[in-house]
């Protein structure tokens, strides 16, 4: 599956940084375990084993772009569903406030809570010095390796149809 680059000649250093940085087409996922919502614990390497699956990981819950994004993931869910493949979120929210956006926005897939940033800035998604987690999805095959990734911080719609474009192929 192809790495999506999106090209933009006319985007601030600032953000091209933010864009640039990802995990490697072919590289390794690192392995994870996080609490989720509905009070379960969710450990990449046993869970998951042998199963595809989509991660994304925002800055903020409750936030204009990211409650975009977990809108669109819950608007185009079936197709992911239809193809048996998971879908998470994960951003450095704690699981009470997990569960209040989850209700609020019906999300019908689980958030993960990276409180400490481990997983995110294993994943290459922390904004340095801020720490605060970048918008970035990860397509991750049935043998954990990074199949496909979308980086922008500020579009939400793109990250779910890179996703749905990589799994066609």
């Amino acid at each position: 599956m192809a790495f999506i680059v999106r090209a933009e000649m006319n985007l601030s250093p600032s953000r091209k940084f933010m864009k640039a940085m990802a995990l490697k087409i072919g590289s390794t996922a690192p392995k994870f375990v996080l609490p989720s919502t509905g009070g379960k614990t969710l450990n990449s390497e046993l869970d998951l084993k042998g199963k595809a699956f989509v991660l994304y990981i925002y800055p903020k819950d409750f936030t204009k772009v990211c409650t975009a994004e977990a809108c669109e993931f819950r608007d185009q869910f079936e197709a992911f569903r239809d193809l048996d493949i998971p879908v998470f979120g994960i951003s450095k929210d704690d699981i009470p406030t997990h569960e209040k956006f989850k209700k609020e926005n019906k999300l019908p897939f689980d958030l993960l809570s990276d409180q400490g940033g481990k997983v995110c800035k294993a994943y290459d998604a922390l904004i340095p010095l801020i720490k605060m987690p970048k918008r970035i999805t990860y397509l991750i095959d049935k043998d954990h390796k990074i199949a496909a990734v979308f980086s922008d911080m500020f579009e939400s719609k793109g990250h779910i149809q890179s996703m749905l474009k990589n799994l066609e192929k």
